[in-house]
Order: C-alpha cells, then structure tokens, then sequence
C-alpha cells in the first residue's frame, strides 16, 4: 500500500466555548481533544502527521512538543476547511499517496474507521472516499445526495437544503480520505462561498465528479463517531462517551466496576483483572493498578500513580489510605 498521510484541522477558536485556550486543548477524559485523533491516525498507519493550527498555535505547539512526528502548518486566515488544507501543500510537495482529512475536534474517531477508510479508497482508486451515518436528527450535518445508482453525488451543507434534501438522514462524518494530487488539483478550482468568504473542502465531491474522477461514501461508522466539539455541552455528551469506552475496554479485560455511572476513570489507564473499582472513584490519565485490588468507594487513584498488585484504597482500607 502507498504512504498515507493526515491533515488533522486544529486552528479552531473556542468561540462558543467561552475559551481563550484553543479548541483542541480541551480535555476529554485527562487528555486534551486532539490526541485522541492523532492517536488513531497512528493506529491506522498513517506514515506523516500534519496538524493545522491557528489560533492560540503556539499553547497547541507546545502542549504537544514531545511528539516529534507531528509536523505543524500555520493557517494565518480562517477561511474554511478548503484553505486549510490547501496550506498543507508545501508540507505535502511531492507525496504521491493517500491524504486522510479529519478534524482534531473529534476525538470519538476509531482506527478502525480509518483503516476501513483507507482500504476502501486504495481498493477502489477513487480520488476520494468519505465515511458517513445515519442520523435521527440530521440537523447541522451536511446532507449525503446520492444519484438514482446510489452513487455519492453531493454534500449539502445544512444551510443550503431545500426541503426534500433536510429530509436526509445519512450525513456527512467529517472523514475524507483523497488521492493527494487529485486533492491538491480539485482544491485550486474551489470557490469561496458567497456569505463568508469560505473555502469549503465538501466543493471537492462536486469538483473532481465534474473532472470524471471517482468519488464515494461507502465507509458507514456508528453515529456516536459523528459527533464533534463545538460547546461545553458537546464537551460533556463526548466525554460521557469516550468514559463509557474506556470502562467497557476495562471490564472486558476482566475488570470489575460496581457502578459504572458513578464511576470516572481516565485515558491511558491500566488495571489487572479480578480488580474491583467501587462507586465513586476516581482514577487519573495514566494510572496503573494492578491485579487484585479493591479501589473504593470514595477512592482517588492520582494521574500517573502506581498501585502494587493486591492494593486495598478507600474507606476498606486501614484509615482510608493505601494497603499493598
């Protein structure tokens, strides 16, 4: 298979945050947004990480400084996922390979959809694959129109549906996956839409069918998988998510928790099986606890600590504190 590349889009403001720290720096689950996207994109085998960045890049740079794989590329103008990825082509002059496309706001991305993403774009030669789902409430996702062979034919955004077309439940994910000189060639034909001055990558389907080149949307992921972070509500409703993920991974390496609701457990985290975590712990990113143990009720297990094989924390323990 060819190198694969991905562009990742971080240079978002945090408007309706509320937040001078840029988007992607939010945490989910102890860990900020954007390694959650990167992390899959590793998973997926993608050989070069570009990151977009913007606003705020020099906290993004930063935070992220110890991973050295990244390459960072300033879009100085917002002027929508188009032109942001047109910045990218310096970074890629010369590759000859597949471009994954996906914004560093959603961190519910699995490998596996990637890798499906990939396989199905290489397989079919198309100059671009795109992963959809089916949603009940489709309203502010960009409308998946295909022709009467069930071919993709456009992205609607939201705004611009009629009728009939706001009628559409399969919608667009936000994951592209593009031959990268086809990309680069249909971006430089991409108008800016009238209202803002945007440049929107979704003009591609319409640009390269219109060039007689393939495109499709035969990669479905899980509506949860859609969801990305635009508020502190959408902050909350993913990280629910993501720590229902990281518990059922726990419980079916043979981990026992009591009352998962009740429960938070961060990324990164190890326990041994026959471990027992009681309601009302709380476990940080990066902690190991060992087989065994009885953490809780009421327990706080530190980012980063170490719990011996056996460990007894919470009210069971002799005066609240740690037995190993």
């Amino acid at each position: 298979m060819s190198e694969v590349a991905a562009i990742v889009l971080a240079a978002g403001k945090s408007t309706r945050m509320i937040s001078e720290s840029p988007k992607v720096l939010h945490e989910i689950c102890g860990r900020p947004m954007l390694t959650y996207v990167l992390n899959a994109c590793r998973a997926a085998g993608v050989d070069r990480l570009i990151v977009v960045v913007g606003h705020g890049k020099e906290q993004v740079i930063e935070r992220f400084a110890a991973e050295h794989d990244v390459v960072w590329v300033e879009q100085t103008e917002q002027r929508g996922t188009g032109h942001a990825v047109l910045c990218c082509r310096d970074a890629l002059k010369s590759f000859k390979g597949t471009v994954l496309v996906i914004a560093g706001d959603m961190p519910l991305v699995r490998r596996e959809a990637l890798e499906d993403l990939i396989e199905a774009r290489v397989l079919s030669d198309d100059a671009l694959t795109l992963a959809t789902t089916m949603l009940d409430e489709p309203t502010g996702y960009g409308r998946i129109v295909r022709d009467s062979e069930g071919r993709l034919d456009a992205i609607i955004e939201n705004r611009d549906c009629n009728e009939v077309q706001e009628a559409i439940r399969e919608v667009n994910v936000s994951y592209y996956c593009f031959d990268a000189e086809r990309l680069f060639a249909a971006l430089k034909e991409v108008e800016p839409e009238t209202t803002k001055g945007e440049y929107y990558l979704t003009e591609t389907v319409r640009i390269l069918r219109a060039g007689g080149h393939g495109v499709s949307a035969t990669v479905k992921v899980a509506p949860e998988d859609a969801l990305g972070i635009n508020s502190r509500i959408d902050l909350a409703v993913v990280g629910r998510a993501m720590q229902d993920r990281l518990q059922r991974a726990l419980v079916e390496e043979g981990v026992t928790i009591v009352d998962p609701d009740n429960t938070w457990i961060e990324a990164d985290v190890s326990v041994g099986a026959e471990t027992t975590i009681y309601p009302f712990t709380f476990i940080g990113a990066g902690a190991t606890i060992g087989e065994r143990g009885r953490i809780g009720p009421c327990a706080c297990v530190r980012p980063g600590e170490t719990l011996d094989d056996g460990a007894v924390v919470g009210p069971t323990a002799m005066n609240g504190v740690v037995e190993s």
